[in-house]
């Protein structure tokens, strides 16, 4: 009896031993999960759900396998795959959450955020996702030709390579002073979020009361998992066979 977490897979036609591994999770132990939330970065890019490539349509298939075998499907859209849309949730039988929104799990409201919007100190960033979530950008965007948008989103993700080894640690991070204001707005003591990569459990005060914030790690190296119970949380690694891109 337990829920199962993921974040950040980064699922690319250059990476197969991190699809296959995720296709053997969503195969075996995921179907012992009560649900599969999936908060965000699924997918390295996403470009429409009208792309019909890889691995985008096996992933799809297997999501909406899991989802018609019982177990609930939700997905959260990230940095990379922010234009998910009813089409994309459609194909994998799945539900798309909000980001941030809050959840009861097994009685405790729990907040589910991405964790970019955490990142208050990237404002370089934070200027381009605001831009980039605009629904009139978003339009303009997909209305444009599959290769047109594929070849933005390769062009997106150089530079954002660049950016992020021309910026220091703190920034990449998410902002402490942000992450109290935010549970405290919604009223919770505990988050789960990805985005940074960087896997842990934290402490931490929330207007005076103990807190925890739960970041999932990415799956380059090694995967991440997070089972939530009733009587707790585990926070475990996943091995990934085989040879896969640097990243």
């Amino acid at each position: 009896m337990s829920l199962l977490f993921v974040s950040d897979l980064h699922l690319d036609a250059a990476r197969p031993a991190t699809t296959r591994a995720f296709l053997e999770l969503l195969e075996g132990p995921a179907r012992r999960a009560e649900a599969l939330y999936i908060l965000g970065d699924l997918f390295e890019a996403w470009v429409g759900d009208d792309d019909p490539g890889e691995p985008g349509t096996s992933v799809c298939a297997a999501l909406k396998a899991l989802s018609g075998s019982g177990v609930p499907v939700f997905l959260m859209r990230g940095n990379r795959d922010f234009l998910y849309g009813q089409r994309m949730a459609e194909r994998c039988g799945a539900t798309l959450l909000p980001d941030p929104c809050v959840v009861s799990l097994y009685g405790v409201p729990t907040l589910l955020m991405h964790g970019d919007l955490l990142c208050t100190d990237d404002t370089a960033y934070q200027a381009f996702r605001l831009q980039v979530r605009d629904p009139a950008w978003q339009q303009q965007f997909l209305a444009q030709p599959l290769p047109a948008r594929q070849a933005f989103a390769a062009q997106a993700r150089a530079a954002s390579r660049e950016h992020q080894q021309g910026a220091s640690e703190s920034i990449m991070d998410v902002t402490p002073a942000a992450v109290a204001e935010t549970m405290a707005r919604f009223g919770v003591s505990r988050l789960i979020h990805g985005h940074t990569h960087r896997p842990a459990m934290h402490a931490l005060l929330v207007d005076q009361r103990p807190a925890q914030r739960i970041v999932l790690g990415d799956w380059y190296d090694q995967g991440s998992l997070l089972w939530v119970g009733p009587d707790g949380l585990v926070l475990e690694t996943l091995a990934v066979p085989g040879p896969d891109a640097a990243h």
